[in-house]
Formats: C-alpha cells, structure tokens, sequence
C-alpha cells in the first residue's frame, strides 16, 4: 500500500485548504483511512478518519464542524476538507490507512503512512 499526500501549503486564519490522499497497492473496500496531524514539538495526533466501505466518519473534537473528511471510490482518494482554519491547525498532515476495526484514532494501530504535507496557518 502506497499513500500519497498533497494540498498542505500557507494560508490565512479563517481560510480554506483540501488535502488529499491517492492510495495504491491494494484494494481497500475494507480499510479504514485516517488523517493525523504533528506540530512542532507535538506527538502525532488524531484528526479525522473514515471506513471506506460505507463512509461513516470520525473526528477529533478540535476539528469538529471545521474538517471534513470524504472519499472517492472511483480516484482511491481520500480528502481532507479544511474550513475556518486557526493558526493551531499549523502541522505536517499525514494520511494513514489500515484494516478495519475499532480504536481508530490511535495512530499505533494504522500500518500504512504517507509523507506528509505541511499546512501553515498564519494569524
């Protein structure tokens, strides 16, 4: 499984950004894909995730009504809609990706990881 992240870049507080996700390698209808976010001198924390098949989501509470995390079955992608975004939200954003199941917001239990994209938020 290859995953690749692009869309980071720098914008202003109460901008807008769309990251995505191409994933290869396999077929993940039963997969779980995810996105995770580290700032400087921060653990690697839990931003977003959803179940391919079926597309029910999750998000950290610090994100709730801003992101929105989506699919496209056809592409292999996953986005990552960015709305309202706060110079808190400054991070490297890495899309991740495993087998479906519970804890999903526990970056030990994904497998897959891409680079990683950097979003800089500026007040």
């Amino acid at each position: 499984v290859q995953l690749q992240a692009s869309g980071g870049g720098l914008v202003q507080a109460g901008g807008s950004l769309r990251l995505s996700c191409a994933a290869s390698g396999n077929t993940f209808s039963s997969y779980v894909m995810a996105w995770f976010r580290q700032a400087p001198g921060k653990e690697r924390q839990f931003v977003a995730a959803i179940r391919w098949s079926g597309g029910s989501t999750y998000y950290a509470d610090s994100v709730k009504g801003r992101f929105t995390i989506s699919r496209d079955n056809a592409k292999n992608t996953v986005y990552l809609q960015m709305n309202s975004l706060e110079p808190g939200d400054t991070a490297v954003y890495y899309c991740a990706a495993r087998q479906r199941g519970d804890g999903l917001e526990y970056r030990g239990t994904y497998k897959y990881w891409g680079q990683g994209t950097l979003v800089t938020v500026s007040s």
